[in-house]
């Protein structure tokens, strides 16, 4: 009896330290999950790529269950942000507004990155494209692109442009529309949408390629005046606003886009499940309703997807950058 009791008694204790055992890393896990994970954005807060980040975080938040955090880290063209984000081992926790210059432009741009755009981010998926406005503040009289083309050419010392910094697709655009155009034009750079467009509405600075997420609310309120978008249909927002290529700019077609990315050597399953969460709200209807009123489109997919889209955009700009001459160090 005493025998039996004994071998009772080790046969619980053992299956007891087999489900402890088990449940170890299920806890572990379960409390990783928790804690908050960092969205860095390379922009000023309140500019489009900010306010993207906080409509899309809130919903993600809420499918992973976890709090969702922005950090804006502005400047060097995204750079600051993108080598924070490349560094960071914190893998599950930290991920990237990685846009059209961290991942198309700055390959090109500068000579040496303290990270590389291929090797040292990995992508989760796309977040949004949304197409560029030239916008003119109240010192202009043009009201449309024939009326803008003669203005600017008769500027004895050409025309200023803003943009939301150097190697952004603001900046790259109206790089595209200089050539395209012999307009004379200096560059203007800004920390940022949102501070470029209060000098173009203040009068500092003439014109921008701004985009719909930065420039709509401007426009719609009567701020800025619009001459015509940058893609090849109107947009559902500014319906009364001509696209460039209707008004005789032939090919012209510029867009501003966003992908999320995480440091390489994130973990795939983690990268699935943050892809899952990103995919589920950008098909919700808060996060769509949100970005119709800003005029962007969210492309929800996977991250092949935005691995191929990335490929496609920086053989594009890629070419300008270098037919140009464009560098920023």
């Amino acid at each position: 009896m005493r025998s039996a009791f004994f071998n009772r008694s080790f046969t619980r204790r053992a299956g007891l330290a087999l489900l402890l055992g088990a449940l170890a890393p299920w806890a572990a896990q379960a409390q990783q999950d928790s804690r908050p994970i960092e969205w860095v954005v390379g922009y000023a807060a309140g500019g489009g790529s900010d306010v993207l980040a906080r409509a899309t975080a809130e919903a993600m938040g809420k499918r992973l269950a976890q709090p969702i955090v922005i950090t804006n880290k502005p400047g060097a063209a995204t750079n600051i942000a993108a080598d924070y984000v490349a560094r960071s081992r914190d893998f599950g926790h930290v991920m990237l507004t990685a846009d059209f210059a961290t991942l198309a432009a700055n390959p090109f741009l500068f000579s040496k990155l303290s990270y590389s755009a291929e090797k040292d981010l990995a992508p989760v998926g796309m977040l949004a494209r949304f197409p560029l406005v030239l916008v003119v503040g109240p010192q202009v009289p043009a009201k449309n692109w024939s009326e803008f083309v003669a203005w600017a050419k008769a500027q004895p010392d050409g025309v200023n442009y803003a943009s939301a910094g150097a190697g952004s697709p603001h900046h790259l655009a109206s790089e595209l529309l200089r050539e395209k155009t012999g307009i004379k034009m200096a560059h203007v750079p800004y920390r940022g949408a949102a501070p470029a467009m209060q000098d173009v509405l203040g009068g500092s600075v003439p014109f921008m390629l701004v985009d719909t997420a930065s420039g709509n609310a401007f426009v719609l309120g009567g701020k800025v005046r619009a001459i015509g978008v940058a893609s090849a249909q109107r947009i559902a927002t500014l319906p009364d606003v001509p696209t460039l290529q209707e008004q005789g700019l032939a090919g012209f077609e510029a867009y501003a886009w966003q992908g999320v990315s995480v440091p390489a050597g994130t973990p795939p399953e983690t990268i699935a499940k943050l892809n899952k969460a990103l995919v589920e709200a950008l098909n919700s209807t808060e996060v769509k309703a949100r970005f119709q009123a800003l005029g962007v489109d969210g492309m929800p997919g996977t991250p092949q997807d935005m691995a191929r889209y990335v490929k496609s955009e920086r053989e594009r700009w890629g070419r300008l950058i270098r037919d140009n001459g464009i560098r920023l160090d």
